[in-house]
């Protein structure tokens, strides 16, 4: 118990400090950030439970107002705003990239990376297209056409995040709890 909580509480910082990266806002207000690694790391390597967890304290202290968030935004206010949907997504992504981690029986590396492009990449973006669509008032298809201009950062970002995953399971496998 306490060594879970010590490991969510240590991702739920990781994300927090990947916002420290200064934020690049999109045409539709929504930034490209670095905390979609942390999302992603979340669960390749906590599982999908834990990761969830990590991400869910995550916002919940965003949403008591700390500045988390990249270029310092934090509070309620942000949950109103076009990146609405990728915040709600956040711990879904986070909870089915670790799922997907669990279940497979493929080497480490190549399993984090599919997991990640799945749940961090896949999954996300239902639900901040989604998001998007709705508070910027665009169709489906003109907010997926907002969206993609994060798919090449993202796909670098799993790749990255299978890399670590693979990294970490090669070097201190205990530590991998995805696969534990």
């Amino acid at each position: 118990m306490e060594r879970t909580l010590t490991h969510v509480a240590l991702f739920a910082a990781l994300i927090a400090v990947l916002g420290l990266i200064p934020k690049l806002d999109l045409a539709a207000g929504v930034p490209i950030t670095a905390q979609s690694l942390g999302i992603m790391l979340c669960g390749t390597v906590l599982g999908a439970k834990r990761g969830a967890l990590a991400v869910l304290l995550f916002l919940a202290l965003v949403a008591v107002g700390l500045p988390l968030l990249s270029g310092g935004r934090g509070g309620l206010g942000v949950f109103a705003g076009p990146s609405v949907g990728y915040l709600v997504g956040f711990p879904i992504a986070a909870f089915v990239t670790g799922w997907l981690v669990e279940r497979t029986t493929l080497p480490v590396g190549f399993a984090a990376t599919a997991a990640a492009v799945i749940g961090g990449i896949g999954v996300l973006y239902v639900f901040g297209i989604a998001g998007m669509a709705l508070v910027l008032g665009k169709t489906l298809p003109e907010a997926a056409l907002l969206g993609m201009a994060f798919l090449p950062g993202d796909i670098l970002k799993a790749v990255l995040a299978g890399m670590v995953t693979q990294s970490l399971a090669r070097m201190r496998p205990a530590s991998l709890l995805s696969r534990a």
